[in-house]
Parts: structure tokens; sequence; C-alpha cells
């Protein structure tokens, strides 16, 4: 097929690679624009992106994208191509089912097929959280879930839009069976609008240069990312590397989950090979293999951010299928956590078995948890109920070139914490403290960064809070003698009384009333090399800024501070010289 396309010069090129990331940014920003939830139209989660018109491989995606819906993306567009039947012009398929190449409930995909000229061009589709699809508990995020049907409304790949047309009874279905249902319908309008927009901007460019000429740039822009990503592994020494990382526990029994990464590198590819991970839980933190695989995906381009992104940057990379453990979970096991938490894990797992073979471009841990917490209830002053879902940000691991910044967005995404205004303007809540997790950022010659605390208190009626959310067993880990970052935390006060989840971040159904308030104190990012190598300066900057408590900073960094709260350069010199002395001393005996 290549050898029929048209040839491009290296400028027409470059435009229609800019324009097909046009389409994906302006299918975004519609999105985003038009959308009733906040947590689509504020915190940002969401996704837009072109799917090839045979194998559903991604062409592009907007900028604004989460970076986990990469990869997801391409396998839902998949499932559609697979079942689709009789298609035409303004036809819209949803689908959410996590076992058809999804993530978790919450996210509804919307998938459209692109005819230009009479003839299927491209497929079209979004991601969107919607923040409830039923379940057990409002917003989804269900730690005790046993079950799929536990946490939301299933739906396989159907007809929403016929021939532009929405079809009332397929959306009555899904309206009866979700919270919020009359509200629901602003999202809907704004997803399949964001596929329209991106129609019309997809129809001008083919309009402008023609649909060969597209084409032929579509296999070319394919094929130079796949040069570029083997031309970027072949700088990893050939070898085995491994790594691990912990989820804290399922939300149902308390063990740790082990995710086992090795990975081999030879020539100018990647193999990925997680079976020896834990074996599938009965809580929701099993993780659909479409998230799986599109983990390794963002974690190698957070390593390699200069590949551009489509189906050729995927080439290089083979994994291991991991069946037989919780990285491969199949009907019926919940997953309401697979794409927020366990994918971070498995990206760190990725990261911590690569950073002695590339120290000069990797990093220590980041926080790895989106914050999941979801309250709902009915506000009697307004007279309707109400689901409010919080994302919160945490601390970036410190890296080469730095500390890590504070109160980042996660690991697979650019989502951020929805402004306390607007929550507080439509919720019946009240943010009495947002402030930085001080002392969270973890050691190292270049420290962590750190997480953020807040606490939500209820105005009125009563409530129900549930929460979903990682590392609050096991800190994010430092990297080359780093250490580990800071702990997430969660407390809750009852009618006075204080209650921290038996799962320490895992909890649902918490009954709140009037008063009762909920802390959340997200994790702080590992640290990068020996602490002791960091600049006493540093530190005592640190100290004057309450990073760090005196002692925090004692402990930590082995500094030497004086009556007055100064660092004592002199002093701090000959104290970690005797430290690294006894350390010698004890590796040597």
């Amino acid at each position: 097929m290549a050898s029929t396309l048209p040839s491009l010069d290296p400028v027409t090129l470059t435009v229609l690679q800019s324009g097909l990331q046009q389409v994906c940014n302006e299918m975004d920003l519609a999105f985003v624009r038009s959308a009733f939830s906040p947590v689509i139209a504020e915190a940002l989660d969401r996704s837009d992106g072109i799917y090839h018109r045979d194998t559903g491989e991604l062409i592009a995606q907007g900028d604004l994208g989460l970076p986990v819906f990469v990869g997801t993306m391409q396998y839902s567009t998949q499932a559609v191509i697979e079942r689709a039947r009789d298609l035409s012009p303004g036809d819209v398929y949803i689908v959410n089912d996590p076992y058809l190449g999804g993530t978790h409930l919450m996210d509804v995909k919307f998938v459209k097929p692109f005819f230009y000229r009479d003839r299927l061009w491209c497929w079209l589709a979004n991601t969107g959280h919607w923040p409830d699809t039923g379940g057990m508990v409002p917003g989804g995020f269900s730690a005790n879930a046993t079950e799929v049907e536990q946490e939301g409304l299933r739906l396989p790949p159907v007809k929403l839009f016929k021939r532009g047309v929405l079809d009332e009874e397929i959306l009555s279905i899904i309206l009866s069976n979700i919270r919020l249902a009359d509200q629901r319908i602003g999202d809907i309008q704004a997803q399949a609008a964001a596929l329209a927009v991106g129609e019309k901007r997809l129809t001008d460019l083919l309009d402008r240069y023609g649909a060969d000429t597209v084409d032929a740039a579509i296999v070319e822009l394919k094929a130079r990312a796949a040069r570029q990503m083997r031309a970027k592994i072949a700088t990893i020494p050939d070898g085995v590397y491994h790594g691990e990382a912990w989820v804290d526990s399922d939300g149902v029994d308390p063990d740790p989950l082990r995710i086992a990464m090795a990975v081999t590198k030879s020539g100018e590819t990647l193999s990925f090979d997680m079976t020896g991970s834990s074996p599938p839980c009965r809580g929701p933190m099993n993780s659909v293999i479409a998230t799986t695989r599109s983990s390794i995906y963002l974690a190698v381009k957070h390593i390699f951010p200069e590949v551009p992104i489509n189906a050729g940057t995927f080439e290089p990379l083979h994994i291991v299928d991991p069946e037989g453990t919780f990285l491969y979970a199949k009907y019926p096991r919940p997953v309401s956590g697979c794409a927020a938490e366990v994918s971070q894990r498995i990206a760190e797992a990725v990261f911590d078995a690569l950073v002695t073979a590339l120290p000069d471009r990797l990093f220590a841990a980041p926080a790895g948890t989106s914050g999941n917490f979801a309250l709902g209830g009915f506000d009697p002053e307004r007279g309707r109920p109400y689901v409010m879902y919080v994302i919160s940000g945490g601390g970036y691991g410190g890296s080469p070139s730095g500390d890590g910044i504070s109160n980042g967005c996660s690991t697979i995404g650019i989502s951020k914490t929805t402004p306390i205004e607007v929550m507080e303007q439509r919720y019946p809540v009240l943010f009495d403290r947002f402030e930085l997790h001080e002392g969270s950022g973890g050691a190292g010659e270049h420290r962590g960064g750190f997480g953020v605390t807040y606490g939500v208190t209820l105005r009125r009626g009563t409530a129900r809070a549930s929460m979903v959310m990682d590392h609050g067993r096991f800190g994010p880990q430092g990297a080359l003698g780093g250490g580990n970052g800071g702990t997430n935390r969660v407390h809750v006060t009852l009618n006075g009384q204080g209650y921290v989840p038996p799962h320490l971040s895992k909890d649902q159904d918490i009954a709140m009333a009037a008063g009762d308030t909920v802390t959340v104190s997200t994790p702080g990012g590992g640290g990068y090399g020996d602490a002791l190598r960091r600049d006493p300066a540093l530190v005592a900057r640190d100290i004057a800024r309450g990073y760090y408590t005196v002692d925090e900073a004692k402990a930590r960094f082995a500094v030497i501070v004086t009556a007055d709260g100064t660092v004592d350069t002199t002093a701090t010199a000959h104290a970690r010289a005797e430290r690294s002395s006894v350390g010698r001393t004890r590796d040597h005996a």
C-alpha cells in the first residue's frame, strides 16, 4: 500500500502531523468547554483521538488528553470495529466495558466512524470520566467490590446515536441505572459534540491536502515514530533489568500486591515481563490488559518524551501478557482501581527497573495516586442529589536535574484538582484547609516534591464518602540511594470522633453528617541520589520555608543546626563524613 501513496516533502509532512494533532486538540477543547461535570470541565479527565479505519491503531491524540488513554482507546476502538455493523454517517457507539479495551466503568468511550466522500476513512473517539455510572457507591470507586457488577453499569459497544439521532431507548436504559441521570445528558451531548467538531476539522484538512496525501502522511509518521523509538531504545545497554512496585492492598484483603517487572533490552527492542506478579485479587485493584499495556506505553513515553505518539511508537515494545496475575483481569473481577492506581504502580516498576541503566534520564517515583475521593448525598437547601469527585495532586520524584515539583498531576494524566471554589459553589461542602503536605518529600541529593493536605467538611444534609487511593502503606520509591516519599494519609472525623480506614487509603460508604470532615494528605515524591550529598544551603532553605522540621532535616540529611536555626556547613560536612565512614565500615564487615 505504501508504494502507491504519494511521496511527501518534510514541510508538508510536518504540517500534516500538526494538522492531525490540531484536530484532536480542538475536540479536547470542545469537550471541556461544553461538558457539564466538573471532573471533565475543570479536572480535564478526558481524551480525544483519531484511529485507523481498519486496525483501530492510534493515528493522533490531543495534547490535552490523558496519557493512560493512549493505549486503551485504540483497544476499545478495535472492539467497536469487531462488532460494528451497517455503519452510516452520524453513528456513534458508546462503550465502557473494561474487558473490551477499557479502564474502569466511569471512563465512557464514544467511537464514531468518520466518512469522507462516502468512504469510511477513520474512526474518531473520545473518553470522558462520568462522575457516576451506578454501582454500590456514589462515584463508582467502590473499595470493597468483589465483582464488576457492583461497580456500575457495564456497556458493550452499542449505537447511542444512529445517523445523528440519539436513541432514546438506549439512553433511557443508561439513565435508569446511574445516579444524577438528569445531569448526564449535558456530558453526553458534549462528548458527541466534540466528535462532530473533529469531523468538521478533519474534513477541512482532507479537502485541503487530499485523502491520498494525508494517508501517505499517516503511514510515514507511524514509520518515523517507530524508528525514533528504536533509536532511543538503542541507547540503553543490552541486558535484563528488574524492578518492582507494591499496591497497599486490594481494599478487601489486607495483603499487599506485588508488581514484578523484568525488562529485557535487546538491540532496538524492549520486552516487559510481569508474570511473576501477585495473582488476581478479590478487591477492585485488578487491571484489565488494555490498561496494563497502556501503562507500559506511558512509562516509556515518560522516559523518551521526544518521540511523537502514534501506533508506531509502540512497535518496538513487546509485552508478555501477565496471565494468572492481577494485571490481566478477566470477567467478573472488579477493576475500579486499575486506571487511576494500578497503572501508576506499573509505570513505577518500569522506572525502578531502568533507572540504573538510564540514570541521566530517569527519576525517583512520583506520588503515584490520583487520590480518588467521592462524596455523594442530597443537598436539602437545593433539593437535589449530588456526587462530588475529587482528584488530588502529589509530589514528583527528584531527578538528575533537580528537586521534584510539588502538587503535580498523576503519572497517568494531566488531570488537575477541580478548583475548590467551584466545588464549594456546586456542593454543600467547605474546604477548610488546602496546603503542602510538609515533610512528605523523600530525602536525596535532589529531594522529592511535596504532596498536599486538604480537609473537606460537609456543611448540611447527609452523605456517603468513598475513596480508592494508594501509597498509604509504602511511600513512593527513592532512586539511586534516595529516600522514599511520604505516604498517603486519610483521617475522618465523625461526630467528633477520629477514624482511619483499615485499608489506610481505601474505604467506602462512610456515613457523614453535617460537620463531619475528611482530611487527606497525598504522598510526596521519592528522593534521587544520596541525601548526604545534598547542598546544606538547600536544606537550610527547606527548613526556612517550613518544608521540613529541624528534626526531620537532621534525621534525613545529617545536617547540624545551630541554636538560631541555621545550618552549620562545616559541622555538617564533618557529621556526614563520619556517617559515611561508619556506613563503609559496616558494608565491609
